[in-house]
């Protein structure tokens, strides 16, 4: 009696693993294509959704640094949902009249050491946030964990959710 309950769950097993590899292949684009060819393109396709969300983090700090709502209200889901450094929960209108009414003037706004992990429509994108400015004529100077929950619709990707944490220093 074990060897068959043994034996159905290896069957049930490689069913498993045969119908994800089935379904990962009819989820491709280039589904169509010789296994070597549909390989590098989806490679190239990783590439360039890792550059975009690279290059939304930069724009992101950018947008910070400028005092830009406008872009927030391109790149963040009408359903965003952010966590300040000091713990507030921002939804996407209080993000953008907080950037918009910031009294920081910043000098540089700096986003590095990026790291984008991709899963299928959902990417999490961290990185290290550095500014410099001045609040009511007194220099400040900050860094931030970041990280960005992204999910790909048909208008591109849009950041769902967000966590800073402020660095001590």
């Amino acid at each position: 009696m074990r060897w068959r309950s043994l034996r159905n769950l290896v069957i049930l097993l490689l069913a498993v693993s045969i119908l994800t590899a089935a379904q990962s292949c009819v989820d491709s684009p280039y589904a169509d294509r010789p296994t070597a060819e549909r390989m590098k393109l989806e490679a190239a396709d990783a590439e360039l959704q890792r550059q975009e969300l690279e290059n939304l983090q930069k724009e992101t700090a950018r947008a910070m640094q400028l005092h830009n709502g406008s872009f927030f209200n391109r790149v963040y889901s009408d359903d965003f949902l952010g966590t300040s450094p000091s713990g507030n929960i921002l939804d996407r209108t209080a993000l953008v009249a907080s950037v918009e009414n910031s009294n920081v003037k910043y000098s540089s706004f700096l986003a590095t050491d990026i790291r984008v992990r991709i899963f299928q429509n959902t990417a999490v994108v961290t990185c290290l946030w550095s500014a410099r400015g001045t609040l009511e004529s007194a220099s400040i100077s900050r860094q931030l964990r970041v990280m960005n929950v992204y999910v790909r619709s048909d208008r591109g990707w849009k950041v769902v959710a967000s966590q800073e944490t402020q660095l001590p220093g």
